[in-house]
């Protein structure tokens, strides 16, 4: 049984995004300073990463927090509730994703429609969907630099590339008339077997286990895949190896959150997306077109056996922490409005378990 790990393990362990990374970092030196219990170990594994341990059951062995730079997945949430894990979700504020470069390198203005034109494995030409054959940015827009196109992205075990995707590719996927078509159609209406042999999307695609996909299914399929012949490089989790590599190669971008532009705003800039800078307030405001919010889960089980999980979310949620003027704000987190703060504290403090 459980009720004997607090003598094994004394010391909150959290795991999760590498965006929420330093949020929680600062949080649990905090909390380790200002209190009597150890200071947390906070691990970088990618959201997805996070949850798979997170949600793999209760005990000692098994992480008590998770950080997420998106919300928990339905599948995820399952798998949470088959394994006896009750997540507590608390949102604690916005992050916009930067495509961003070296200082050295050329500045950029670039619409979610030409980043799909760029990093999706097939896009559209001459109406037909085929590998994707830009090589750079100038050969989408003449306007866009005469580089390589090369960005170091997370990869699929992160909540970043996740939101990146979602946001971004299918952003920008939607500015294709016939691909937006394609998203709102239901399964089985023929009009999906109409496009599909219009653009040229393999008869296999449109059906799984021998059932008709959604329009928005395959639409989804075509929008996350991005390209595997060089341009995207997979980074790892390590942002700040991102921001290295960077340096090194002024015509490369990156993709990550924009805390490391504004921790490493001497080094690096965000290129505008669709004519918005990726700035603190037009990220906070919603004009920023590729931001998010982010999260961290507790596991309700854990709390009262591994001492002090009530104590680091008292402390994650003051508003000298995440508040307009808190320390967060520091480290690069954008605030929730004061009511969502003063409503998502009650409900964190409180335990209120997630219902999805």
């Amino acid at each position: 049984m459980f009720a004997g790990a607090a003598e094994a393990r004394d010391r909150i362990q959290i795991v999760g995004s590498s965006t929420v990374f330093p949020f929680a970092t600062a949080v649990a030196e905090r909390f380790g300073q200002k209190t009597e219990f150890d200071t947390p170990v906070v691990e970088s594994t990618g959201s997805g990463g996070g949850m798979k341990l997170f949600c793999a059951g209760v005990g000692e062995n098994t992480p008590d927090v998770t950080n997420a730079s998106r919300r928990i997945k339905s599948s995820e949430f399952e798998k949470c509730v088959a394994n006896g894990v009750t997540p507590v979700e608390v949102k604690v504020g916005f992050d916009g994703i930067v495509i961003g470069n070296a200082k050295a390198g050329p500045e950029i203005d670039v619409t979610r429609q030409q980043l799909f034109q760029a990093l999706a494995r097939q896009v559209l030409v001459d109406g037909k969907l085929v590998d994707n054959p830009n090589q750079k940015w100038s050969d989408i827009d003449p306007s866009l630099p005469d580089v390589k196109i090369e960005v170091l992205g997370p990869p699929p075990t992160s909540g970043t590339r996740d939101a990146f995707a979602e946001l971004a590719l299918e952003g920008g996927a939607k500015k294709f008339p016939i691909l937006k078509e394609l998203r709102g159609l239901k399964a089985g209406d023929p009009r999906i077997a109409e496009i599909a042999k219009e653009i040229g999307i393999p008869e296999a695609a449109l059906s799984k286990d021998g059932k008709a996909l959604k329009g928005k299914k395959i639409f989804g399929a075509i929008a996350h895949a991005v390209r595997e012949d060089g341009a995207y490089i997979e980074a790892g989790e390590n942002d700040n190896l991102i921001v290295q590599k960077l340096e090194a190669n002024p015509n490369a971008f990156g993709i990550f959150g924009f805390s490391f532009l504004d921790q490493n705003a001497d080094k690096i800039q965000g290129a505008q997306v669709g004519g918005v800078a990726p700035e603190f307030d037009s990220i906070a405001d919603g004009d920023y077109p590729v931001s998010r919010s982010l999260f961290f889960y507790v596991k309700k089980e854990h709390v009262g056996v591994i001492p002090g999980i009530e104590g680091y979310v008292a402390e994650f949620t003051k508003e000298g922490t995440w508040g307009d003027e808190g320390y967060l704000t520091d480290k690069g987190l954008i605030p929730l409005p004061a009511a969502d703060r003063k409503k998502g504290a009650e409900e964190a403090n409180g335990l209120v378990p997630l219902s999805l």
